[in-house]
């Protein structure tokens, strides 16, 4: 059976634009899916480890092949806990906000967490390859549109974030919706909301 993680990284929940369009994308999949599950990581309400001296000093102890502490295999075990969650599923979806620009401080948090070697990603003489076999869908929401006044060359350090931390973890079959002008007033925020469902729903149908 299928089984799909679903990051959840905006804080707004019911407000949420983000949510609002991945919850539709859900809806829809598991429609398609009755026998597929769903494993709901909310970065909000999930307890995060530091990754602090004992984590740092794991995953040098690992990289050189040196046996860990006892304190440094808790620090680890966690980690590796996390980074199962991705490696178990077969679909990945964020519902991701941009906050200046990028990604949320604790969704940063969560990949600077995973992203380890051996977990997923590996690295030899020959360069770096990802792990995850998985396919993604992203859904990116946005109090302004970027474009015109706000080049994506420039201001868009989120689409581009999340498309460059999935190819470095091996994942290119990504898919992005944006929802846009949310905070251009509420008319506009409704409109792109209903356009961001409905491109989830058509694109959960073909996933």
């Amino acid at each position: 059976m299928p089984h799909l993680l679903y990051v959840e990284a905006s804080p707004r929940k019911e407000r949420s634009a983000s949510i609002e369009v991945a919850h539709a994308f859900l809806e829809a999949w598991r429609a398609r899916h009755p026998d597929g599950t769903v494993d709901t990581l909310d970065v909000w309400n999930t307890d995060l480890p530091e990754f602090d001296g004992e984590a740092l000093a794991a995953k040098y102890a690992g990289l050189a092949g040196e046996a860990l502490s006892p304190a440094q295999d808790a620090a680890w075990g966690a980690i590796r806990a996390l980074a199962g969650r991705f490696q178990a599923a077969d679909l990945l979806v964020f519902g991701v906000p941009m906050w200046n620009y990028t990604i949320p401080y604790k969704l940063k948090h969560l990949f600077d967490l995973v992203s380890q070697k051996d977990l997923l990603f590996s690295f030899d003489e020959r360069g770096q390859n990802g792990l995850l076999t998985a396919k993604a869908v992203v859904i990116n929401a946005r109090g302004v549109a970027i474009g015109a006044d706000f080049p994506a060359e420039i201001y868009d350090h989120q689409s581009t974030y999340m498309a460059t931390w999935l190819r470095m973890v091996g994942i290119t079959d990504v898919h992005q919706i944006a929802v846009e002008k949310g905070l251009m007033g509420a008319d506009l925020d409704r409109e792109s909301r209903a356009k961001g469902r409905a491109e989830a729903e058509a694109l959960a149908a073909t996933l």
